[in-house]
């Protein structure tokens, strides 16, 4: 009996200390998870951290604006978009409504827009906020969004453009109704249309119904270079496109946590755009850039675009040939080659901007192996963060419903008469899902592409807030680097746009834009010995890319504006400032500045109110030859250290970083 009642005492202690250890066990684990909660929201967690090799920057002042620093000549180039004397706002009196559905990509959207304000004021009709086709409902987005709204501001455009053009949100609730019954006009416009077409065709349609459907697939409805009385117009393009296309809200907040993120250590960074998507190699012939399995599926894609008539060339080109005359992209290691050879370390933040990459992460290798900070929004931000931005999605299965024809045969075979019947059909040779689910399954069985899904329509959406994440952060580099300016349609590519928008908003900021066909010549110099470039082809290679910094504006006036305004929109949106100082030391020697005026062909000086804003920095500059000459040595080609190209500021540290670049030199040209 007593050791009945001792056993109960102990197993009441035991379930007492129980008690006890899990109630203490689950006040600390609410006290540190509210700790760790406070903390986790304090910071963010994304897969990137950068490696540097120093705890600092250790260059010289010289060769720190050599690689960094402004494009002097352009430092008094201004962007100045306002009206230039009298300037009408749109009459209250209009003559109807413009309803406009758009398709394409991120920048023939823009492009398109831009075109429909101009068209607008142009007609004097009210414009109905745009219609985005890869943004709507049905293409699997979320409802939280209209069409518009996915991608920009609605709000901020309508009040940007107050004194344009009016601008509603819908139509009239009559004209809806006659939208939805297909009783408007519509128009399927060109990127060339004149304005001589808008006044003289649709214009009178537009009176006569009070409204017209506008339909642009061809990324932009109206000519690039407008007559001299309409040039006007061309501000408004660009007031349009770097004003009042602003990006949704929570898109630009996640943009500009990125560009946070990347500014977080202190250093500048390169922005490298490839431009290597499958319907640019296609278009272009580039194919056998690759010479692997993706060839074919460029191939393909060429054979489509032929027999729709977008490419009027046979299918099987040079694409070596083609690569010599400028046509191809460079390659990812084509662009770390010249950047290392620019002179920029390998601990050098870059970041890959574009929505595709044509053969994945595999094609960014020898790039990764050169730098070691190569970065995408990606490594950026959190899997959450991008989710974010979708909105609310429903769920899609990626699988597809079973067939029923085998099952409507044998059914017909049951009751298909009397005895003796015929065998029934075979059975379906099967298709398992590695047959089916990649490229290599329809490619083998069509020559048409099939109809993409919901999940991939989606997916072309999310595109969209992408390269609108990459498009800020391209604005805001301190260095731009392009791959390729051409899209899959021969006309100016995402790259082409961020280059003309540099170049409005900051002009001196330093975007290099190389002659292909030059690259390619002087890379196929040290194509058997890459790895020990001399003294004469390092030079080769700066010049040029220094060259490039004014060169590709001449290049970009001739080739990319006739084809896209805003891909170069000087002169008519830039203005020329200069204070006492700069206007001292051009007098001296004018040539090069006269040079660049008539280059760019910009003669407006800027309104006074400009004149205080004066760049502090400016009475202390050396020409671009003066600091490639001092640095002459300073970054050899090579990516084996480091020493050669971060020099110390004490006299002892530079001395030694000397030495060991003149015993790298030396070997270089053996």
């Amino acid at each position: 009996m007593f050791l009945k009642s001792r056993l109960k005492w102990v197993a009441l202690v035991g379930l007492l200390l129980s008690l006890l250890s899990l109630s203490a066990h689950l006040l600390l684990a609410v006290y540190t998870g509210r700790r760790a909660s406070a903390y986790q929201t304090s910071i963010t967690v994304f897969s990137w951290r950068p490696i540097f090799g120093n705890a600092r920057l250790f260059m010289t002042k010289s060769m720190y604006r050599r690689l960094w620093g402004p494009v002097q000549l352009l430092e008094s180039l201004h962007p100045h978009a306002n009206p230039r004397g009298y300037y009408e706002g749109p009459s209250e009196r209009s003559n109807g409504f413009i309803f406009v559905r758009i398709l394409g990509g991120f920048h023939e959207i823009r492009n398109s827009i831009c075109d429909v304000v101009a068209v607008a004021r142009l007609m004097n009709a009210t414009l109905v906020i745009p219609e985005l086709q890869s943004t709507t409902s049905s293409k699997g987005t979320s409802s939280d969004f209209k069409s518009f709204a996915y991608l920009y501001n609605e709000d901020q455009f309508i009040a940007a453009l107050a004194k344009d053009v009016i601008v509603v949100k819908t139509l009239p609730k009559n004209l809806k109704w006659a939208r939805r019954k297909k009783e408007i006009p519509s128009f399927r416009t060109v990127r060339t249309a004149s304005p001589n077409y808008y006044r003289h065709h649709v214009l009178p349609v537009l009176k006569r119904h009070g409204v017209v459907e506008l339909v642009i697939s061809d990324g932009g409805c109206l000519q690039a270079i407008l007559p001299q009385q309409l040039e006007e117009y061309q501000r408004l393009r660009c007031r349009v496109s770097f004003h009042a296309l602003r990006f949704r809200e929570d898109v630009q907040e996640l943009a500009t946590k990125v560009l946070y993120r990347l500014r977080t250590s202190g250093r500048p960074f390169v922005v490298f755009d490839p431009g290597m998507t499958r319907d640019a190699l296609a278009y272009h012939g580039c194919a056998e850039l690759f010479q692997d399995v993706h060839d074919e599926l460029i191939q393909h894609r060429r054979l489509w675009m032929i027999k729709r008539g977008i490419i009027k060339q046979k299918l099987s080109v040079n694409s070596s040939e083609l690569r010599y005359n400028g046509s191809c992209p460079l390659m990812p290691e084509e662009v770390g080659i010249l950047l290392r050879a620019f002179g920029y370390p390998s601990d050098t933040i870059i970041y890959v901007s574009g929505g595709e990459v044509f053969g994945g992460q595999r094609t960014l290798i020898p790039l990764r192996a050169m730098f070691e900070n190569v970065v995408d929004r990606t490594s950026l931000c959190t899997t959450r963060e991008l989710s974010g931005i979708y909105g609310r999605e429903i769920y899609l299965s990626s699988s597809s419903p079973p067939p029923v024809q085998q099952e409507i045969q044998i059914e017909a075979w049951k009751t298909s008469g009397p005895r003796p019947r015929p065998l029934p059909p075979p059975p379906a040779r099967p298709k398992y899902p590695y047959n089916i689910e990649g490229w290599w399954g329809w490619v083998a069985e069509s020559d048409d592409e099939p109809d993409s899904t919901v999940m991939e329509l989606r997916t072309n959406a999310h595109k969209l807030l992408w390269e609108a994440i990459d498009y800020t952060v391209s604005i805001e580099a301190d260095v731009f680097i392009p791959g390729f300016d051409r899209d899959g349609k021969g006309h100016p590519s995402f790259a082409s746009y961020v280059m003309g928008h540099r170049l409005y908003q900051s002009a001196a900021s330093k975007t290099f834009r190389p002659d292909r066909r030059e690259v390619v010549m002087l890379l196929s110099e040290i194509r058997d010995h890459m790895h020990q470039g001399n003294h004469t082809w390092l030079s080769s290679i700066r010049k040029h890319l220094n060259r490039s910094l004014l060169d590709g504006l001449h290049e970009a006036h001739e080739t990319s504006k006739p084809v896209s305004f805003l891909s170069h929109p000087a002169p008519e949106c830039s203005c020329w400032k200069r204070d006492s100082f700069e206007a001292s030391r051009h007098a001296s020697s004018p040539s090069e500045e006269s040079e660049v005026e008539s280059s760019l062909g910009v003669h407006y000086s800027c309104p006074a109110w400009m004149n205080q804003y004066v760049s502090e920095s400016s009475h202390d500059k050396e020409t671009e030859e003066d600091l490639d000459e001092e640095d002459a040595t300073s970054g050899l080609f090579p990516w084996q250290s480091n020493a050669s190209q971060e020099l110390s500021e004490d006299d002892t540290s530079s001395k030694d970083a000397q030495i060991e670049d003149q015993e790298d030199l030396e070997n270089g040209e053996k």
